[in-house]
């Protein structure tokens, strides 16, 4: 899997806090460090590379105040940097569905874009780091590692529903459990702090 290092990953994340800073970086790392925790507890997946999906997946939001294409914009990114398996993260971390109509954020995307990204997360058999990903962006806010109840709440009081909330909700709680039957425990176990949501906005 073609990827940077931690270090160079953490450096990618500064550098583009300077181009658009907010919210975005602390989530980021607070899903690197419950995808890192996870992978430890897995018995096939790899901390480092688990950290490093984790602190790129929003990559994109570096262009700007964007909506949807933070996503294609972080895969651009990272693609032209020859980091091809990094890069699809950025992708399929929005898409528990294989549907950009699952997306609650404006679409964003130009028309040839649209149909790219729908053809990619159609045709990309997702592996278990997408599907690490995808958990651990549903455990994480800005302020902290969170139950996936109250991100998801979260989600939606900012941004509403729509027809495809309701099954994305039930992908999410089916990834925590496919992930648990793996490493034996529940995830919340091995995220001791998760408890500190009950008590942070």
């Amino acid at each position: 899997m073609s990827m940077p290092s931690r270090k160079a990953a953490e450096q990618m994340l500064a550098e583009a806090e300077k181009r658009n800073p907010g919210p975005w970086i602390d989530h980021s790392l607070n899903v690197a460090k419950a995808a890192e925790a996870i992978a430890k507890a897995h018995p096939e997946l790899e901390a480092e590379k688990a950290y490093v999906l984790g602190c790129l997946h929003d990559i994109g939001r570096r262009e700007g105040r964007t909506k949807l294409r933070h996503t294609i914009d972080g895969y651009y990114y990272l693609k032209q940097k020859g980091y091809e398996d990094c890069a699809r993260v950025c992708l399929t971390h929005s898409f528990l569905l294989k549907d950009i109509q699952e997306a609650l954020t404006k679409n964003d995307y130009t028309e040839q874009e649209s149909a790219f990204v729908q053809r990619f997360i159609h045709d990309t058999p997702y592996h278990d780091y997408d599907l690490l990903i995808q958990l651990c962006d549903c455990l994480s806010l800005p302020s902290g590692l969170c139950i996936i109840e109250k991100r998801l709440v979260e989600e939606t009081l900012r941004k509403g529903m729509n027809r495809l909330s309701i099954p994305k909700w039930k992908k999410t709680f089916e990834l925590k459990s496919y992930f648990e039957r793996t490493i034996g425990t529940s995830i919340y176990r091995i995220l001791p702090e998760i408890v500190n949501c009950i008590y942070v906005p």
